[in-house]
């Protein structure tokens, strides 16, 4: 099976440099993070990192641990699950932030996903959850750093 992938973009009024950084502090993450209610660096790691793991749990009790496959500061970082939910067989994530002009960044995530038996019965329905999660997850870190750029 074909891994499914999808991308969310959004305009921020900020620099690369201090979106990218807000998102991968996992001391504010749940600041602007609307779907999960945990999130935290694991294995006495400090800050973000190729190499690093995390583990993260959504507002629904879904947890998963990731580990960063790129950190490119400011421009990308990617994480690949290690340990999750059985439905997913496989997942990636990456973050991309592109700056357009001065003080405004365009931020893309990117979803790539295999799902197991039976849950590929309903790839279309996931996915769209999936997409209005990471949807609503935009426009809330939107909000967030530009309600504390113009404060």
């Amino acid at each position: 099976m074909e891994a499914i992938k999808f991308s969310q973009k959004i305009n921020i009024e900020d620099t690369q440099e201090i979106i990218f950084d807000y998102t991968q502090d996992y001391n504010k993450r749940l600041n602007w993070d609307t779907f999960l209610k945990k999130a935290e660096l694991i294995n006495g790691a400090i800050n973000a990192d190729i190499g690093v793991r995390a583990y993260c749990v959504a507002k629904n009790g879904i947890g998963m641990e990731t580990e960063y496959v790129s950190f490119n500061r400011p421009k990308v970082t990617a994480v690949k699950m290690t340990k999750g939910p059985f439905l997913f067989k496989t997942f990636l994530g990456s973050w991309t932030f592109k700056k357009l002009k001065q003080g405004v960044t365009e931020v893309t995530f990117l979803y790539s996903f295999e799902l197991h038996f039976p849950f590929s019965l309903l790839t279309y329905f996931i996915k769209r959850n999936l997409q209005n999660n990471v949807q609503q997850r935009l426009l809330d870190l939107k909000t967030c750093i530009e309600k504390s750029t113009n404060a």
